[in-house]
């Protein structure tokens, strides 16, 4: 067996093993589920009914079902587009025109991502038109569903293809330290790209409106003082536009950070749950898991372009996925396109460390506000969003960037 024939074996073990166990963890959590759906856990009887605890159950089975379908058909398209020739096709079609080596990969790059996306786009409308509606979350209209498609394509062309052309450029330009010199463009990148957001590019798919001034806005701005938060402002977001799922975070970076309530979630909650949940939010800041969670991604970016810097010199990488012209930009789409399916088992870590800043979070809302009102204001989301209450523990421990309902309230409970 050559290193090719290897290559290949393995892609096909990882890729069927990370596919079983999506597969496998999705049974669990139906099960588990339904196992649970006659009965609302004792520690939300009384806060949620029957009835509501139900249709949280139904909504949660439907969307794990849903996600089998997809979860296939993406296995399928990326056995198309790399064993199948799909990219090697689209490579030779581009290549025709006997273009710059940088323009060319641009192109493909390019030309790859439209054609799945619309290769995508049957589920994004089934989610949003058909799931989503049948248990009352839609508001997104056609009109806007089609905007905002038009508005992430314009915005990726604006921004992704400058990023891409310098990404492109160093591979092939600066030498066998390329990628430190990629990582660095990476992650300057992302530091801008974390401070235009709030007021450049959030702006373009929804409207931000100040608080209004009153009792509600008083309260937040004395939280904020308290805990040394110094923000552009504190805004609604008209999250009704899309969804009556209700939500709230802070973004930005540096001296551009804003605080963001949905106007779902402002309709939802009373004032002491307001003032626990952005408490809660304040706790990620004053608990650095920002920081942290920018340094684990600088770190993994890092390692990421030193195994690429490593792969790309050899010739199985581009033989063992059906790619016949090895360069720079295939090695960097063939990497971007296999290493979910390598680092999957990684998963339940990364939700690990979420959880934990999520616990941390909590605590610091409890020393800040009474932990009632965030509890309260947890089992109203819980209510209004159909969160179940009942996840399987395997599935929450790999994929839930939160702790389980009855977990979270416990802890909450112990803060009294």
């Amino acid at each position: 067996m050559n290193d090719t024939q290897a290559f290949t074996l393995l892609f096909l073990a990882m890729l069927a093993i990370s596919t079983l166990m999506r597969l496998y963890l999705s049974h669990r959590q139906i099960a588990h589920i339904k196992a649970h759906r006659n009965q609302v856990p004792a520690a939300f009887d009384g806060d949620i009914s029957l009835h509501e605890h139900q249709k949280a159950a139904d909504y949660s089975i439907a969307k794990v079902r849903f996600g089998r379908l997809p979860l296939i058909y993406d296995v399928m398209l990326l056995l198309m587009w790399t064993l199948g020739g799909g990219l090697d096709l689209l490579d030779q079609f581009v290549r025709h025109y006997a273009l710059n080596p940088i323009t060319t990969g641009i192109i493909v790059m390019l030309s790859y991502t439209l054609l799945s996306a619309l290769l995508d786009l049957p589920f994004s409308i089934y989610n949003t038109f058909i799931l989503e509606e049948k248990f009352g979350f839609n508001r997104t209209t056609i009109k806007t569903f089609i905007m905002d498609m038009i508005k992430g394509a314009v915005l990726g062309l604006i921004i992704g293809v400058p990023l891409l052309y310098i990404i492109l450029w160093l591979m092939q330009q600066a030498g066998n330290a390329w990628w430190l010199y990629v990582w660095l463009v990476i992650s300057a990148f992302s530091l801008f790209m974390m401070w235009v957001y709030p007021t450049w590019i959030a702006p373009v798919f929804n409207k931000f409106e100040p608080l209004e001034e009153g009792e509600t806005l008083r309260r937040i701005t004395s939280l904020l003082t308290r805990c040394g938060f110094n923000s552009k402002g504190v805004f609604v977001i008209d999250g009704s536009k899309r969804s009556s799922h209700g939500n709230a975070y802070f973004s930005g970076f540096g001296k551009n950070k804003r605080i963001v309530f949905f106007d779902t979630l402002l309709n939802q909650l009373s004032d002491d749950e307001l003032e626990a949940v952005l408490a809660h939010e304040l706790g990620h800041f004053r608990k650095k898991h920002i920081i942290k969670g920018l340094l684990i991604t600088f770190a993994t970016t890092l390692i990421g372009l030193a195994i690429l810097a490593w792969l790309m010199k050899t010739s199985w990488l581009y033989s063992g996925l059906g790619v016949t012209h090895p360069s720079t930009y295939m090695a960097l789409l063939l990497f971007t396109l296999i290493t979910p399916v390598f680092t999957f088992v990684l998963q339940p870590l990364f939700s690990l460390f979420s959880r934990k800043n999520e616990f941390e979070a909590d605590t610091f809302a409890a020393q800040q506000t009474d932990a009632k009102f965030l509890i309260s204001a947890l089992v109203g989301m819980y209510r209004e969003n159909a969160s179940t209450l009942t996840p399987d523990p395997m599935y929450s421990a790999f994929y839930d960037s939160h702790p389980p309902a009855p977990v979270r309230i416990a802890h909450l409970n112990a803060q009294h």
